[in-house]
């Protein structure tokens, strides 16, 4: 066949396995495979953290031996300006962002979308661990519906950063590998040659690699050093700023030696952020009841169907590789009218975190979900 009647599959190339495994599989199926390597940071893209210049390499060195071109594409203002800037708004704030989410939402199936439409690719591809189902029209309509399910792959699925895409989106994304394990895909990867089969999963936020975190956003944030309370309001430390600490913190207190009221010792956790004050709250043991939650209210939803669902009983993740929590959902409307909900928990949740993602599933299907506000 043609490669000019081949339907084009723009892959997005990371350096990493799972990209280049993906682009494997989409060229045996057929596809004319484009890779594209989006370089989405260039503050200190040259320091010792920043693996950008080694990714692209390992991306042109996949690209090379599955037969395929691959671009480079610089997203860097649209990422500054759509994640980096909002990230540094949340910290600001006290609360902790997830950049993550937002940057599947803005870069990866927006602005990486909008360029590959431009290339004319029919669809996209990720290595993500995850499943598109598309599903018959509604009654009236004609264009399909699709669902966002999990990856098969328990341990890897990451339906959780991608629960902000729409339908428009899902319906021109394929996930290649979300029926597979991450030992199938490395096994494939070495018996098929590619040049990073055994190549190390990247960690954490992009644009921050393996830097001190702390270190990193010192030079963003400004820094307001107060006071570390007890439960009970007596001073136990010094914190650097509240924006470097989040709920459920434990390393990094400096409060290591202290007892609380003489009693055995146990680990410090941050607990509260007391804005009006600069006061961070710190209590001691994994499960003091100031680390559990039963309820939490999120804003700003983002729902893959195009609608909340109705009340009911559903499943949600507070945080990344969290095992779903039995919760009641109850949409509510805010102030300004815009939509947000509740999830009352069957057990009470640890370090219940603001700024992170409140993600519902109703079994396999990843239904959405909303920013936690407290």
């Amino acid at each position: 066949m043609s490669s000019t009647l081949r339907e084009r599959i723009v892959v997005g190339l990371s350096g990493g396995v799972d990209s280049a495994v993906s682009a494997w599989l989409l060229k045996q199926q057929g596809f004319d495979v484009v890779g594209l390597f989006m370089k989405n940071w260039e503050d200190d893209d040259d320091s010792e953290h920043c693996s950008s210049r080694e990714d692209w390499i390992d991306a042109a060195a996949v690209a090379d031996v599955i037969g395929i071109e691959v671009e480079h594409v610089n997203f860097a203002a649209e990422y500054r300006e759509r994640v980096f800037a909002e990230f540094l708004r949340e910290y600001e704030a006290g609360r902790t962002p997830n950049p993550d989410v937002l940057c599947n939402a803005e870069i990866k199936f927006k602005a990486f979308l909008d360029h590959a439409m431009r290339l004319g690719a029919a669809k996209i591809a990720t290595g993500h661990y995850a499943r598109v189902h598309e599903l018959p029209p509604q009654p009236g309509a004609s264009a399909p519906r699709f669902e966002l399910l999990k990856g098969l792959d328990a341990a890897k699925d990451q339906s959780y950063f991608l629960h902000r895409l729409t339908q428009a989106q899902l319906a021109r994304t394929l996930f290649p590998l979300g029926a597979m394990t991450k030992t199938e895909v490395r096994a494939l990867a070495t018996r098929i040659g590619l040049p990073n089969a055994r190549k190390k999963d990247s960690t954490g936020i992009c644009f921050i690699g393996e830097r001190p975190f702390r270190e990193f956003l010192g030079r963003y944030l400004h820094q307001q050093p107060g006071a570390i309370e007890d439960e009970r309001g007596r001073p136990i430390g010094r914190h650097l700023g509240l924006s470097f600490y989040t709920l459920g913190q434990r390393q990094g207190l400096g409060i290591g030696g202290v007892k609380a009221g003489g009693g055995a010792h146990a680990p410090w956790y941050v607990a509260r952020k007391d804005l009006a004050r600069n006061v961070l709250v710190a209590v001691q043991g994994h499960d003091h009841p100031w680390l559990m939650s039963q309820t939490l209210h999120a804003a700003d939803t983002s729902w893959i169907a195009g609608a909340p669902p109705p009340p009911g009983l559903l499943a949600a993740k507070t945080r990344y590789r969290q095992a779903d929590a039995a919760c009641r959902f109850e949409p509510e409307a805010a102030a300004d009218a815009s939509e947000c909900f509740r999830l009352d928990f069957e057990r009470p949740q640890w370090a219940v975190t603001p700024g992170q993602s409140a993600v519902l599933y109703a079994g396999e299907v990843c239904l959405g979900g909303g920013i936690i506000t407290g």
